[in-house]
């Protein structure tokens, strides 16, 4: 175990507090079993180190990655042990869906220490949520996302905006610096590079691509069992997904693309959206458990859109990407009959800043959301607002 020590406090020492995600004070940190999931590459790993060096006990607390050489011949649940033996308080564990077995073993180690606390983090959704079905009474979830264009602000300008909620939004109740700094450039600079906390290194497209290729080559064939041949239908169907959103899916014809059936295509969309490489659109369902008639299918964040498109995005497609990917993080959304998007009570249809209002005319609680515009007036909003969100 002093391995995984020396590990531990190293990476503490050399993690910076100058910017923490907003969903950190949302997290109960007190609860005996907590799990952070989220896509790769959205700062889990970074944000749990940033938490311990703030506001733990250092000493009591230990920090591991699953995916370390040490696990090869030791259990989580012997680490577990010797670290409650040593007076250990709190066990953070990464990328547990790397690990076999993990779910049993956790609940053992919940069952077996009643002192101790366990927080693990997963960069795919798919295995934690066969996984977690033996832990649904322990547990407590949080999922996570990339940044929104408020952190974006806070991280690369020091800009300090409050959240808002969507009811400020509507109200248009929008506290921004506007005459210090425009919102616009740096919104378009957002929709280019700034989803990804690391987006302040060189080569960013080139590392964003190369988190995409471990999503599809390591961590869904790992969680999933897929086959190699199964991989490569996987990256041709994102790579249609890339080269055609926003698009309402055929799903027979993508199946005679890619030589599948229908129902294998429904599968690897459904792999991809809990992947966080795309968001689908759905109708409105009733019924606990029920998923709506897929209706759109987009790229998870406009990021990935200009890292992946061969001939440079659409800015309609950037608009509505970037709205559905802002406001999924807090609200359900869907789609809307008469427009783009439903959510709750209020209809909205997004576009550019010669957009009319004819689609959503005569429609109780439409707004319409524009890009290129600073302020909102009337029932007109502007798209860089929802960036204030979360």
């Amino acid at each position: 175990m002093f391995s995984l020590i020396e590990k531990y406090r190293q990476k503490i020492d050399d993690i910076p507090l100058d910017f923490i995600r907003a969903i950190h004070s949302k997290i109960d940190w007190e609860e005996r079993l907590l799990a952070i999931l989220g896509g790769r590459g959205v700062g889990k790993s970074t944000m749990i180190l940033q938490h311990i060096k703030k506001y733990e006990n250092i000493d009591r607390c230990l920090y591991v990655s699953a995916d370390d050489l040490w696990f090869s011949v030791h259990s989580i649940y012997e680490l577990a042990s010797e670290f409650h033996k040593e007076g250990g308080f709190k066990l953070f564990i990464d990328e547990i869906h790397k690990y076999n077995n993990w779910s049993q073993e956790i609940k053992n180690i919940y069952d077996d220490f009643p002192k101790m606390k366990v927080i693990y983090t997963g960069s795919s959704i798919l295995d934690l949520q066969k996984g977690n079905a033996d832990l649904s009474r322990r547990l407590l979830q949080y999922n996570m996302y990339g940044l929104s264009f408020r952190e974006y602000l806070k991280f690369s300008q020091n800009l300090d905006i409050p959240i808002h909620s969507l009811d400020d939004i509507i109200e248009n109740k929008i506290r921004f610096p506007v005459n210090e700094v425009h919102p616009l450039p740096l919104f378009k600079k957002y929709l280019r590079e700034g989803y990804y906390p690391y987006f302040k290194a060189s080569s960013y497209y080139q590392r964003l691509s190369n988190v995409v290729n471990r999503v599809l080559e390591i961590d869904i064939p790992l969680t999933t069992g897929i086959s190699v041949s199964r991989v490569e239908k996987l990256k041709k169907l994102l790579y249609i997904i890339v080269q055609s959103v926003p698009f309402k899916p055929n799903y027979s014809k993508i199946g005679r693309d890619l030589d599948i059936s229908r129902n294998d295509v429904a599968d690897l969309m459904i792999w991809l959206e809990k992947s966080q490489l795309i968001n689908i659109l759905r109708e409105e369902a009733r019924g606990i458990g029920l998923l709506g008639k897929v209706e759109k299918i987009f790229l998870s964040n406009t990021n990935l859109s200009f890292a992946l498109s061969d001939n440079g995005p659409d800015i309609g497609n950037l608009r509505e990407t970037v709205f559905f990917s802002l406001l999924k993080e807090s609200h359900k959304i869907f789609a809307s009959k008469e427009s783009d998007f439903q959510v709750g009570k209020y209809t909205f249809e997004v576009g550019g800043k010669g957009k009319k209002q004819t689609q959503i005319k005569g429609i109780e609680n439409a707004f319409l959301v524009k890009d290129d515009i600073e302020y909102g007036f009337g029932n007109i909003r502007p798209l860089w607002a929802f960036g204030l969100l979360y």
